[in-house]
């Protein structure tokens, strides 16, 4: 080595030990993958742990928020409802809607870092936020599916062993949590954008989980050339026009409106249950509840979830606390929703903020294999 690549050497190791020694997600495969990449990239301007450099203050920020990295690009974070329904026994709207039991259910995403949009009300961390910029089109060399699911196991072992010296967790609901069977590919980033998407749906369904994808829409080839279909599918429609569109979900790709919509087209070839997801802001797209109503009819979803916004994580850098609805907004919305669209209000979740719309009578409840 040179004396021109002995300085970045030195702030790469000492990232490395940082890493290690207090980065919680960094265990066995995550350090090796560091090393090969030391060796490999000794030569390049790029200083940073991924392939893809990603700033170190983005991933200390991630480390605040309590995210688990899983190898390159990939998460793990705990879901609230997790610790709700392991120490007080209340359970998520999933749970009460469609049978998924919240202490058995992983919080993750395969592409951390990465989205076509820039939603106002998404908490994901996003460039520019905090003053921490990286290129969130420029996409990596991707993880293999199955080093994504056992880094994903392993995460929520981690995750969970927190739980086991609190004398208020149940000790059957923490023992069955040990046993997750769900998995929702919901934390961050657009998952379309990871290439395999499809083997990393069949990797988690070989292992008996359910899985609820939920992506921003704005990939309608990727979606339509799913090889393995997800038990529950959503799509994200925030806005009812382009206008909105264009202010709330900030999309970073062109014709993202015309690509959402031809993915609304998509979703009546889907064999699994779709729904139709709103993320309701108030002030900003919450009107315009005809132009929501010609979305749903052309999709014609089995539901409609409309949800408040809700003012955490890094969404708190970008609206105010008065943005959230209450309970009682997204009611009305949903009864208006309902007048124009046939579709019934069939069940709520006032501590979610979420109104559930079907033109079934009930929801279809997956059961643990």
């Amino acid at each position: 080595m040179n004396d021109n690549h002995l300085a970045p050497a030195i702030v790469i190791i000492a990232q490395a030990i940082y890493y290690i020694c207090y980065f919680p997600a960094m265990h066995g495969y995550e350090a090796r993958l560091f090393i090969k990449w030391f060796h490999s990239n000794i030569d390049t301007d790029s200083w940073c742990i991924l392939e893809n450099p990603v700033p170190p203050s983005l991933l200390q920020a991630l480390k605040k928020q309590r995210y688990h990295l899983v190898g390159k690009h990939s998460a793990v974070k705990r879901c609230k409802w997790l610790y709700e329904s392991i120490v007080h026994d209340r359970v998520c709207y999933k749970q009460k809607f469609y049978g998924i039991k919240s202490h058995q259910c992983i919080q993750m995403s395969p592409s951390l870092f990465y989205c076509t949009q820039q939603c106002l009300f998404c908490w994901r961390a996003q460039n520019g936020d905090l003053q921490i910029t990286w290129n969130e089109l420029k996409l990596p060399q991707w993880d293999p599916p199955e080093e994504i699911v056992q880094g994903s196991l392993k995460a929520q072992d981690r995750i969970l062993s927190g739980y086991k010296g609190n004398l208020q967790a149940s000790p059957q609901r923490l023992r069955e949590a040990l046993t997750p069977r769900h998995v929702a590919i919901s934390l961050t980033g657009e998952p379309t954008l990871y290439e395999p998407l499809g083997d990393l749906l069949r990797a988690f369904r070989n292992r008996g989980f359910t899985t609820f994808l939920v992506s921003n829409g704005t990939m309608p080839h990727k979606l339509a050339e799913l090889g393995e279909e997800p038990t529950q599918l959503y799509i994200s429609v925030c806005a009812p026009n382009e206008d909105v569109f264009k202010c709330v979900c900030r999309p970073q790709i062109p014709d993202a409106w015309m690509k959402l919509n031809e993915t609304l087209g998509l979703m009546q070839s889907f064999r699994c249950p779709t729904v139709i997801r709103m993320s309701l802001v108030k002030d900003r797209n919450m009107a315009g509840v005809d132009g929501y109503a010609k979305l749903v009819e052309k999709a014609n979803p089995t539901y409609i979830e409309a949800k408040a916004y809700m003012h955490i994580g890094f969404s708190t850098l970008r609206l105010g606390f008065e943005a959230m609805p209450m309970h009682k907004d997204v009611q009305d919305f949903a009864a208006r929703l309902a007048e124009r669209t046939g579709y019934r209000i069939i069940d709520e979740a006032p501590e979610s903020r979420v109104v559930l719309l079907s033109k079934r009578e009930k929801p279809i409840r997956f059961s643990a294999p």
